[in-house]
């Protein structure tokens, strides 16, 4: 099946998303998505957060009929550009967040980030909002929840010629590890805890 941007540009999967690293737990071999969507069905069945992954709105434009009794989607085009993964609400608070992952070792490259997604967690934090990415680096399986007032610093210096990747160092410095589990297999609210303890969960960070 072919999916297309709206600007007509043929769809390709992001490079960053791969089949991650096995986790000590039940969620080896899974994507990283796939692990966030099981943490989010335990954290929704706990009555801790209720987050989703946000539905992609796609227009259908040629569909195969093999049988009356099947359809087959041969093409279709993204209504307009995604913006983040997941959001949710916490304990009263909006959360909303992304996820990527990386086969670098040192640090994570901001291409793997498009303007609009950044315009948009930048205007989420305006309205006080949490904000965050979930990162994972697939050789070394590490794990971080990472401010997005602190990756929409990158992005500016960024923008200004500075370097085009965060180093893992800042992430150690500046973000909070995640170790996986058995219930939730990606204990994301942990970082979120973190935010919100710290107060790098808001605009200024």
């Amino acid at each position: 099946m072919t999916i297309r941007y709206p600007n007509g540009k043929p769809y390709a999967a992001p490079a960053q998303t791969t089949r991650s690293a096995p986790v000590e737990y039940g969620g080896r071999g899974m994507t990283l998505e796939e692990e966030l969507n099981q943490s989010n069905q335990y954290y929704r069945q706990a009555q801790k957060a209720v987050v989703y992954k946000k539905p992609t709105p796609l227009q259908i434009v040629k569909v195969d009929y093999p049988s009356r009794a099947q359809a087959v989607v041969r093409e279709a085009y993204f209504k307009t550009p995604s913006t983040t993964d997941y959001n949710g609400v916490y304990q009263g608070r909006y959360l909303d967040f992304d996820a990527k992952e990386t086969k670098n070792k040192q640090s994570f490259p901001l291409k793997n980030f498009h303007p609009h997604q950044v315009a948009h967690f930048n205007a989420c934090l305006a309205q006080g909002g949490i904000c965050f990415v979930v990162i994972r680096f697939v050789t070394s399986g590490r794990l971080f929840v990472y401010p997005a007032s602190d990756l929409n610093r990158f992005w500016t210096a960024a923008q200004r010629g500075e370097r085009k990747s965060i180093p893992l160092s800042e992430l150690e410095q500046h973000g909070f590890e995640l170790h996986p589990q058995l219930q939730p297999l990606i204990p994301y609210l942990d970082g979120v805890d973190w935010l919100i303890q710290t107060k790098r969960g808001t605009q200024n960070g």
